[in-house]
């Protein structure tokens, strides 16, 4: 009898918060060598070589099979980019499937790429059907292309479900699975513990955490002003830590803010058990990112949201987010009402439990089965 061939499953990440989704799905693809023969594409889309040689390092995963080096640029040349980029490699690699991840330029432009080849790659979206509602967010757009070609949508919770089911995807091509994101943060989170980055920041709770990257909030400067004069307030009460990007910096650096600003106090990008050390004995959190929103839920540690709307709702009725938008009192009032809330357990979501990756693992071997 022959021997059956492995799925050559390549997975696509491009940005920092991708590899946390990749690494346990790597694992779990790896821990079954007789199925799956994995490959790991980074696409460069955000990439800084310390930062990332640390995250490769910390979350266990290999340099990446293959490295497009992208880089930055407007949506629309990043994108054109990557798919130049990514075509060559689907012709030399001939995968069985495509995975991508997340909801940034690289998601949408390697599913298209495959969506296109002849014939067509199969397309398997991990976090299908998050819907802001808001196509003025690239992220938007980008989930809505990804899922449209997407044959298999692997799902975070009912939400996305309902979400992929009114836009006509049929419910055998949706699975709902759980969290990559928990999965990584769940591994690690005993790790996180033994960081000693509270140390050399020379830092003790209380304090809050902020996050902020989206150009809406960062590159307007009447909203980025608004939230400062927040951050400032609430600055009073406690330290607000910000671990920056090098471009968010400069920013601040053109309206005279900065470590200068009350309370705020900047420091270079962190690695991930360190930003999960501080994030988990944080008073208070506040961000703009989706990925931040989940996790918090998790850690049981309150989060503000700096947007008008969020692609993860079930943050709201099920974690401990709140959306605040980004007008200067309602956020220094919900800062203060979260501050002086005794925090509670942390909420239990279905599914988010760790074992998302082997749910994936478990769907990619039966759809495999199926083909042979």
């Amino acid at each position: 009898m022959s021997r059956r061939r492995r799925a050559r499953v390549l997975l696509v990440a491009g940005a920092r918060p991708n590899f946390m989704k990749v690494a346990p799905l790597l694992r779990a693809l790896r821990g079954r060598p007789d199925r799956f023969e994995p490959i790991l594409v980074h696409t460069g889309q955000h990439y800084d070589e310390t930062m990332s040689d640390v995250f490769f390092k910390e979350l266990g995963i290999p340099r990446p099979d293959r490295h497009l080096g992208v880089g930055s640029g407007s949506h629309a040349a990043q994108t054109a980019r990557i798919m130049e980029a990514f075509e060559p490699v689907l012709h030399d690699a001939k995968p069985d499937r495509v995975v991508v991840v997340g909801d940034v330029n690289s998601t949408a432009a390697c599913a298209l790429v495959a969506s296109k080849m002849a014939p067509p790659v199969p397309v398997a979206h991990v976090e299908a059907g998050l819907r802001s509602f808001d196509r003025a967010m690239p992220e938007e757009i980008n989930r809505l292309v990804t899922d449209a070609l997407s044959d298999l949508l692997f799902t975070t919770s009912p939400d996305a479900d309902r979400n992929l089911r009114s836009e006509g995807v049929p419910r055998r091509r949706i699975h709902r699975v759980g969290n990559l994101m928990i999965d990584t943060l769940r591994a690690f989170v005993r790790r996180a513990d033994g960081s000693d980055v509270l140390r050399r920041l020379r830092l003790a709770p209380p304090y809050a955490l902020l996050t902020l990257h989206r150009p809406s909030n960062v590159d307007d400067e009447t909203t980025f002003r608004r939230i400062l004069a927040a951050l400032e307030e609430i600055g009073r009460g406690l330290p607000v830590l910000f671990p920056a990007h090098p471009r968010t910096t400069e920013r601040l650096r053109r309206l005279g803010a900065g470590n200068g600003t009350r309370g705020l106090r900047l420091v270079e990008p962190l690695g991930y058990l360190d930003f999960l050390h501080l994030q988990k004995r944080a008073s208070l959190v506040l961000t703009d990112s989706g990925g931040v929103q989940e996790e918090t839920t998790i850690l049981g540690v309150p989060c503000l949201t700096l947007r008008e709307n969020t692609e993860r709702p079930i943050t709201l009725t099920r974690g401990t987010n709140r959306l605040v938008g980004t007008d200067t009192r309602r956020i220094v009032t919900e800062a203060r009402r979260a501050l002086r809330k005794r925090r509670g357990r942390a909420p239990t979501i279905p599914l988010w439990d760790g074992r998302a990756a082997e749910r994936i693992a478990r769907v990619l071997g039966a759809e495999r089965r199926v083909e042979d």
